[in-house]
């Protein structure tokens, strides 16, 4: 079993007026180590997903397994330490605490660790550096370019070194310059942090250095296989560091 395994899975949205399923008797497996994206268009399922994958959701029926433990046997109490102790978010939108430093906001996934601020701080200091933050450690997010925010944000997914990364639409915020050195930087993230990393999107940038694409067809994923057989490099080559 891979350090990601999806049985038969189906998810489906219910109200009053309105019934759609959206992912429907759905298998996926991922290795440990493996960047992935996850690609097709706007309502076919990546966000749903994406949020299967990292516990946030469960499926209306089917199986989902994280890192050995199936989710439907977790309580919310568990999931939540679940999610902390495995697994790393990279939002759309950054969600940084707007009160809060760039190194305070890398080092709040370790306040729930009961890790003593000293530590977790010291530790936050060292993934901004690792992302080419260390002389932005002291300002809020108000003060960050779009670019900057999102390596802090891929700073905190790392802080606590999960298992898993997920990443919805990494670069949607970015331009393309930018884009280009976040993608660089997380595509080195499966080879020097052993991560296994998921991105959706729909963005040619971000697929084209993926070594694993995942399509959502008619409510299923489809593997394509690597990428090293389509382009002849795969993720090879690429370091886990940041030059601006």
């Amino acid at each position: 079993m891979g350090i990601i395994s999806l049985r038969a899975v189906t998810r489906k949205y219910v109200s009053d007026t309105f019934s759609r399923k959206v992912l429907s008797n759905a298998d996926l497996e991922l290795e440990e180590g493996v960047f992935s994206v996850v690609c097709g268009p706007s309502g076919s399922g990546k966000s749903t997903l994406l949020n299967l994958m990292g516990a946030i959701d469960r499926p209306d029926e089917g199986s989902v397994n994280l890192c050995g433990a199936e989710v439907a046997d977790m309580s919310q109490r568990a999931l939540a330490r679940f999610r902390n102790l495995n697994i790393g978010f990279v939002f759309q939108s950054f969600h940084l605490l707007p009160v809060l430093t760039a190194a305070e906001n890398v080092a709040w996934p370790l306040y729930f660790r009961g890790v003593s601020r000293t530590k977790r701080m010291k530790a936050a200091r060292e993934h901004l550096s690792m992302v080419g933050l260390a002389d932005h450690a002291g300002k809020i997010p108000g003060r960050l370019s779009g670019g900057q925010r999102q390596r802090v944000a891929i700073a905190r997914a790392l802080v606590g070194a999960p298992a898993i990364v997920l990443a919805d639409e990494p670069t949607a915020s970015l331009d393309r310059n930018t884009a280009l050195k976040i993608m660089d930087l997380i595509a080195g993230l499966a080879i020097e942090k052993k991560a296994t990393i998921i991105c959706a999107t729909h963005d040619p940038l971000v697929i084209e250095r993926a070594s694993q694409i995942i399509y959502l067809r008619d409510g299923k994923p489809c593997m394509d296989g690597q990428s090293e057989k389509r382009s002849g490099r795969g993720n090879a080559g690429y370091a886990l560091s940041f030059r601006p």
